[in-house]
């Protein structure tokens, strides 16, 4: 928890919160995403889906209203990213987090947004719902294998 509450804590210690209170957002974010993880390790020696879950977890105990993320499935194992994008899911719908998203791995972009814009070569490629873009023959291109 020490690992989440540093941001909470960070934010608002000039206000006066007393370290109660940190530890108490901190283990209510960590709760609210399902995170379980052993508060007495060090983070470093958590495996990379944890790391990416305690960062998540710390970046919202900042009270943040929008999340930027980059590359987050970046070296997790693929087995384990849905348990990610479900707790993303759920920090957007329980939390009212917005999610501002830079992902490659195209599965889980398309069911982690609303909106899609696309970029390519720094331009803007297109922009749309997952399911108009999944058949836009400018995406499927660029991103999707088309030829």
């Amino acid at each position: 928890a020490e690992n989440v509450f540093i941001g909470h804590n960070q934010s608002k210690n000039k206000l006066g919160i007393d370290w109660k209170d940190t530890d108490r957002r901190a283990l209510e974010i960590l709760k609210r995403l399902n995170i379980t993880v052993d508060p007495r390790r060090e983070v470093s020696s958590l495996p990379q889906h944890e790391q990416q879950l305690v960062e998540i977890a710390r970046a919202l105990s900042f009270d943040t209203r929008v999340l930027l993320l980059d590359e987050p499935t970046a070296g997790i194992n693929p087995t384990l990213i849905n348990g990610l994008i479900d707790r993303l899911h759920k920090a957007n719908q329980e939390l009212g987090i917005t999610l501002c998203v830079i992902e490659h791995n195209m599965r889980v972009i398309m069911n982690l947004a609303e909106h899609i814009y696309c970029l390519s070569n720094g331009k803007m490629l297109a922009d749309g719902k997952p399911e108009e873009l999944q058949s836009d023959q400018r995406v499927i291109d660029a991103y999707l294998g088309g030829h």
